[in-house]
């Protein structure tokens, strides 16, 4: 029997500039979930939780709007598995790009390109890996893309990993 050690995400060596990376999960963006965030985040748009207001809108499509916070989260979220679980910090995000209106109900994916990986050079034990992140709805449409820089930790350097204790149980008590 083998015994593989509790690891998530990827370490630095694990990048190739130029792969897309199709992150695993998707998520349901519920009326919760924006009504939570816009009054957390004191955001008094109208047009995220009036629907009399909002229905005058011809952007919106004359529907609420997703506050355009919780779309960027959302899809920062769900990219985090693969291009930034093993981050020692997040360097920088640009060219944040909204395309198309994100509502209540909509199922947002997200993927990412490696655009450039590269060793730091005050850091040994990380890498910089630059990625171009988009959001995709469930009909496959982009609503939302950036230009995301992240300092991830290389595999050698021990960070992130062997975080799960030792067991005091012998293997055998699986039987």
């Amino acid at each position: 029997m083998t015994i593989h050690d509790a690891t998530i995400g990827r370490f630095f060596e694990d990048y190739t500039v130029g792969d897309i990376y199709q992150h695993p999960f998707g998520r349901t963006i519920t009326e919760a979930d924006n009504v939570w965030l816009t009054n957390l985040t004191l955001n008094t748009n109208q047009n995220h939780f009036n629907e009399h207001f909002a229905s005058q809108n011809p952007i919106t499509g004359g529907k609420v709007i997703v506050n355009s916070g919780l779309t960027v989260a959302m899809v920062l979220g769900l990219s985090v598995f693969d291009m930034s679980q093993n981050a020692i910090s997040n360097l920088a995000f640009t060219d944040i790009n909204f395309r198309h209106p994100v509502y209540v109900g909509d199922t947002l994916y997200a993927e990412s390109a490696c655009t450039e990986a590269r060793r730091s050079k005050s850091r040994d034990y990380a890498g910089i890996i630059s990625m171009t992140t988009r959001g995709l709805n469930q009909d496959g449409v982009t609503v939302v893309s950036w230009k995301r820089s992240v300092m991830i930790a290389t595999r050698d350097s021990g960070i992130g990993q062997g975080h799960f204790p030792e067991t005091a149980d012998s293997v055998s008590d699986y039987s």
